[in-house]
This record gives C-alpha cells, structure tokens and sequence, in this order.
C-alpha cells in the first residue's frame, strides 16, 4: 500500500495541470496593448487560439485603436465625424478599406452657376498648386493660356455635409509673384510654396509662408531663410516637394538654369513658430537620376516616395526610391525594384505631370500624366506603402512583389478627360480627393501636341470601399 501510495505521489501531473503559458495571467489591457504591437495577420491568428483571445482580438476598441495606428489619427478623427461608419465596426471598416478596388468622380458644381453675375472661378490652368488646409481648398498660380503665368489665390471652404458644391473666393491680399512649376505643401495649419517659373523664363528659389483664416481669408508672407551666403537649393520649376515631420519641407529635381534638369535633394527646416527655416543638402551615396514633373510622397514621418518624371533622355520615368531619414542627420535615398511580371497593364505606368496623393489604408494614389509620347492618361493605381519595410532598409535597395504593391484601379462614374500637369489634394480622411486643372487634349487634334488646352474643371474622386466579409452580418463580435 505504501509503495502504490508513493507512486501515484510521484506520477507526473496532468497536462492541464503542469502547462500554464505566463501570457493567460495578463490582464487583457495588457494583452491588448501587445497585440497593437503586431500586424494584423498576427492578430487574426491570436484570435483563432481560444474565446477569451477572440473577443479581445476581435473587441471594436481594438481595431479601433489598430485604424489609428494604419490610418494616422487625422483620417480616424474624420471618418468619426461621416456618416460612412453607420452600422459599421472598426473591424469591419478595415477589411472595407483593405478591399478598396475602385473609385468614383464627382463633378463639383457652384451654387451660384446659374447667376453669371455672382459666379466666380479660377481660370483654366496647368501646373499650378492646390491644397487642402483648415477645411479649405487653395489654389494659386499656374500657366494659362497665351502663356502667361499667374499670381493669383483662390480659396473654397469644403463643407463636410456637402462636398460636392463648393463656392470659390479669390484672395485679394498681397501673393507671390506669378509663377507655375512651383510647388506648395502643407505643414500643420500653414502653406510652404517654393520655387517656380515667370512669364519671363526665370527659375525662382524664394519660398513663402500662408495661413488661411476664417472665412475663407488667407494671407502669404515671404519666409526668412537667412542670408544669401547661407546654403539654399539654386533656383528651379518643375521640381517635386513634400512636407516630413510636421517641421520640414524636402524638395528634389525640376529644371533649372539653361533648362538643365536636376537631382539634387534639399531639406529646409522651420523654426518653432514659423517664421524663418534653415536649409541643406541631402548627401547621399547614392540618389535617383535627375527629372522633372515627378512626385514626392510622405509615408511616414522619416520616409518619402519619390515616383516617375522626365529624365536627362526626355524619356519618361517608372522607378521608385524611398528617401530614408533617420537620427543624426544621416539621410540615404533607396530605390524599390518591382517584378511586374503578374501586374496587368504595368506597360501603362512610367509618367510624368501626374499627382500621387496619399490616401485612406496607407496607399498612394496615382492619378494621369502623360508618357514619352505625350498622350494624356485617365487611370488610377495605388502603391501600398505598407508593403515598404520603414527601417532597415540597405543600400543596395529592397526587391518587392510588383502585384502585392502595385494595383491599377476601376473607375464606376463619368470619366474626367485625360490630363497631365493638373493638381491633387486630399480632405483629412484621405477618402475624397479634390483635382483641378491641367492639360487636356483639344477639340481638333487631340493627338498632337498643338491640340492640347489648359482646363478649367474641378472633380472629385471618391475610394470607393470594398464589402467586407461581415457587411451581412452586421456583428462587431466576428472575426474577419
């Protein structure tokens, strides 16, 4: 009896009892602050493991918390605001985003068309600048027909609850010289134009601050960026630029003196309150070839996506580098190679003059442009940016699967005409983007370059969301 007793003691214990994995003690606030840490396929699987685990994975604060995190909080904020999430969980509203294939453009009207009196619109125009900024729209410059180049600012406030009408306003307040070819972004609640080209040819290099105000006013002031001994990009048109950590602007490339395109790569950063910024040079082993009429896109605070343009040969561009900033100064460009051999009517993608806009679920959209041929385009394709590691990137540049990044979008509406040169911004959601302008093949020779006119028109693009696999269920509880 006493050795059965002192066997049965000294069996091993159940599997129940001897397996206890530590992460059944935390606390699900804190199981949740870790599963913020993963990607979402990870997440998806931790759900899968037992129904503890899937209520929290699948718990609508999560996702929320995880659209945050994908989307930034300005896109959240807005579609907090819409009606587009009616009925619809965080979790639900992610897979609609991720499943987003198409768009849909809107024509923009004014409410006063009907009274010629009272109408007022920018003229047509071609390489100009327009932004979204404090609930407005923001247009100035530009060339027009007859070749003159213009100084004028317009401004639209959007309003949420209808954005297809919009009314224009022109600024009559002191604006820059006339100019197009220039570029203008947004930093906070402000607009940072740089650069540009005359009506007498001359290249410019003088960059100007605007804040728009209340009722649609706006004011612009010459920005001080030290003396003329101090470091500053030579002056330049058609170049590409694009806001980095809410303090400083980076422009790269255009064409300069005598015509000359360029490839060099600056910095200017802003001082606390705004009023003066110190430029330099990017310095790095290796950078993209010079161009013009290219993009450049923030994907994240320390990264830019530069895509397509004009190269030295006139021939018209396709390659992808990523401008990496990390600390301590150390700024690197990296160029992303694609294989495309299962991306359909990858033949339609090198561009010059087209917008590239980051929009909703951390895609670029690339919209128009024209090719070495200089025939017009009408298409859409996003680049998904989150397919583009954001650190340990290596000099000698990172291959990716052109069909996971790359996707030509279908248009479900009325068809804008193909154009080059025009504009593009989106709202704070980055689900609506606003275009306006460019080139557009004329009425009696549309395939000649004498054929082209500068246009006039203003539409919008909506992202047309994909159905998620829960639309008919209705139930924030299921996984996706």
């Amino acid at each position: 009896m006493a050795a059965e007793s002192a066997r049965r003691n000294s069996s091993p214990p159940s599997t129940s009892q001897s397996w206890s994995s530590p992460i059944t003690s935390l606390h699900d606030d804190h199981l949740s602050t870790i599963l913020l840490l993963l990607p979402v396929d990870s997440i998806l699987s931790f759900s899968m493991t037992c129904k503890r685990y899937k209520s929290l994975a699948c718990s609508d604060s999560l996702w929320e918390a995880l659209c945050e995190r994908e989307w930034g909080s300005q896109s959240l904020d807005a579609l907090k605001l819409s009606s587009l999430r009616d009925g619809f969980s965080w979790m639900m509203m992610f897979q609609r985003v991720y499943k987003m294939d198409s768009v849909c453009c809107h024509k923009i009207s004014d409410p006063d068309d009907d009274d010629v009196e009272s109408s007022s619109f920018p003229i047509p125009r071609a390489s100009h600048s327009l932004n979204f900024v404090n609930d407005h729209l923001v247009l100035f410059g530009g060339g027009c027909q007859g070749g003159r180049h213009l100084d004028d600012t317009w401004t639209s406030y959007v309003d949420k609850s209808n954005q297809k009408i919009l009314k224009w306003k022109k600024v009559e307040s002191g604006t820059p010289s006339g100019r197009f070819g220039h570029t203008c972004i947004v930093i906070g609640e402000y607009l940072l134009l740089f650069g540009g080209i005359n009506d007498r040819g001359e290249r410019l290099n003088d960059t100007w601050i605007g804040q728009v105000f209340c009722h649609e006013g706006l004011s612009w002031k010459l920005l001080d960026v030290g003396p003329s001994q101090r470091p500053r990009p030579p002056p330049r048109g058609a170049h590409s630029a694009c806001c980095i950590a809410e303090t400083k602007m980076v422009v790269h490339g255009g064409i300069g003196l005598n015509g000359v395109r360029l490839g060099d790569a600056w910095i200017l950063e802003l001082s606390e309150d705004f009023t003066s910024g110190t430029w330099h040079m990017v310095e790095s082993r290796q950078s993209p070839p010079p161009r013009s009429g290219h993009t450049l896109t923030c994907i994240r605070e320390n990264q830019v996506v530069l895509f397509g343009g004009r190269g030295l040969g006139y021939d018209v561009l396709d390659d992808v580098w990523i401008l990496d900033i990390q600390e301590l100064c150390e700024e690197k460009w990296i160029q992303i190679f694609y294989d495309f051999r299962d991306v359909p009517e990858y033949a339609s993608l090198p561009r010059v003059g087209h917008s590239a806009t980051l929009v909703l679920g951390g895609r670029i959209l690339i919209y128009g442009g024209e090719d070495s041929y200089r025939h017009r385009k009408d298409d859409f394709w996003v680049l998904d940016v989150k397919t583009i590691p954001s650190s340990g990137l290596q000099p000698q540049g990172v291959s990716l699967n052109g069909s996971s990044v790359w996707r030509k979008l279908d248009r479900i509406s009325y068809g804008p005409k193909s154009r080059s040169f025009h504009r593009a911004c989106a709202d704070l959601s980055g689900r609506f983007v606003y275009v306006f302008g460019g080139m557009v093949d004329g009425l009696l020779q549309p395939a000649a370059s004498s054929g082209l006119r500068f246009d006039g028109e203003l539409f919008m693009v909506e992202l047309v969301l994909g159905f998620s696999d829960l639309d008919n269920q209705q139930r924030p509880g299921k996984c996706i």
